[in-house]
């Protein structure tokens, strides 16, 4: 057992390891996988924003130029705009280039199959982003075209805008890398958190406190937690069931077996004879009362059990307990008899007939010579209902919560001499179960007992 014990302990810590492993892996995956999509996507817009900046700027620069008249480009200056990138063309009507400020016009070809100059000529301006055929720089290019006639351009190579982003490109890497390894951090930690309790609850659920589980997951371990009690205590109450079982058929057998043995070997009178046969009836029909209850404890316990449900009148299903328990009653010296009006429902006929019986018996055989039991039938806030009350010897208090478990008798030895098996309100409890309904139970030592039943 021991052995068993360590090898599913090591099991538990390989499968915590791995399962952590693929956790953080994932989590890691997702985390760099976002981090690019984010770069890409930012130096996309970063990108498309800063060539619209720059067309703007050469727009800018051209309407300025035009307004002080493209004549002046030709003067003399000692600021060079090359310094700058920029490059200013001339361009004729007919395509020869009439000035560039950083290229000999003469050997330039000419320019009318530009995009931006056939653009500009069409719709009064035009851009292009092109490697130039003069400079061979990848160039940013915007024409315009002069109300005097030509075409004015201004482009701007892009050496120092490739810099910047690269820089800025290297810069995103940078964060990048920090935020991912932010991610690890933070993903390894949470990988902790979740498994951490998971590996504690398939090792021993009930030392989990469910105040250090990770917020999110609580609820589920709240709800395993429970299903884990919830199975120990039906294992629990199937082992003691199981024990009492044997228990309560062991002593029947036991008196049919020893009372058969003495008839077999001759050692008795006629008389005796007669006596222990009668002993040996008595046991075999407690001990078929007893199979029949555990049989229908367990029909009921099934989960699967499919009932057949019908209209049923409580009033009538009185009638008929009592016409079939008068002789017990007359027996026990106690009077039966019913009250109330009809009260019909849908339920199960078969069951509730046993509900009645097993209340009706319980109260005939717990009573006083010379006592009564009270059946009522009725309607109680619109729903039907049912009440067995008699004058018996009554529930202790300290034992009233206790009267629907199995085997539980509060008088064990009249319990046993008037044929019970301790199983008749625990059949109660699950037919009423059955149908959806309410039991209460008020008793008084030495007054007596009433149970109601709401449907």
């Amino acid at each position: 057992m021991k052995e068993n014990f360590h090898f599913h302990q090591s099991e538990t810590i390989q499968w915590g390891t791995r399962m952590k492993k693929k956790i953080n892996t994932k989590f890691m995956l997702i985390a760099a996988i976002a981090i690019v999509v984010t770069a890409v996507c930012s130096m996309l817009l970063f990108y498309q924003i800063l060539e619209s900046q720059i067309f703007d700027d050469l727009k800018a620069n051209a309407h300025v130029i035009s307004q002080m008249g493209v004549e002046r480009l030709t003067e003399k200056s000692d600021y060079d705009l090359g310094d700058d990138g920029l490059r200013i063309t001339l361009i004729g009507e007919d395509g020869i280039v009439i000035y560039d400020s950083l290229e000999n016009e003469a050997v330039m070809e000419n320019h009318n199959d530009r995009p931006e100059i056939i653009e500009a000529y069409k719709s009064g301006e035009g851009t292009a982003i092109r490697k130039s055929a003069t400079s061979a720089d990848h160039t940013f290019y915007y024409a315009m075209h002069l109300s005097e006639g030509g075409v004015l351009r201004i482009a701007k190579q892009s050496d120092s805008i490739s810099n910047f982003v690269y820089t800025m490109a290297g810069l995103i890497v940078v964060v990048g890398l920090l935020v991912f390894v932010m991610c690890a951090f933070y993903s390894h930690k949470l990988t902790m958190r979740l498994v951490t309790p998971i590996e504690k609850m398939a090792d021993n659920i009930t030392l989990i406190d469910e105040d250090e589980v990770y917020e999110e997951i609580r609820p589920f371990i709240s709800t395993i937690k429970q299903q884990h009690v919830d199975i120990l205590n039906h294992a629990q109450m199937r082992q003691e069931f199981t024990a009492n079982v044997s228990h309560e058929l062991k002593t029947p057998l036991t008196a049919i077996s020893g009372y058969a043995e003495l008839i077999a070997s001759g050692m008795t009178t006629g008389e005796d004879t007669i006596h222990f046969a009668n002993e040996i009836h008595s046991n075999a029909e407690r001990l078929q009362t007893l199979i029949n209850d555990i049989i229908k404890l367990s029909e009921l316990d099934d989960e699967n059990l499919k009932l057949e449900f019908e209209t049923v009148d409580l009033y009538e299903l009185g009638e008929n307990c009592i016409a079939s328990m008068t002789l017990q009653a007359q027996k026990n010296e106690v009077a039966m008899r019913l009250t109330g009006d009809h009260a019909f429902l849908n339920g199960n006929k078969t069951l509730l007939e046993e509900l009645f019986f097993n209340l009706c018996s319980n109260a005939v055989r717990y009573n006083k010579k010379g006592g009564s039991v009270v059946i009522e039938t009725g309607m109680e806030d619109g729903r039907p209902m049912l009440s067995v009350k008699d004058s018996g010897i009554g529930i202790p208090k300290d034992q009233q919560d206790r009267v629907f478990e199995r085997f539980y008798r509060v008088d064990k030895s009249r319990s046993k001499s008037t044929g019970g098996t301790g199983l008749g309100l625990a059949i109660v409890k699950h037919i009423v179960a059955q149908h959806d309904a309410q039991i209460t139970l008020n008793s008084e030592e030495g007054v007596g007992t009433e149970i109601k039943v709401v449907f």
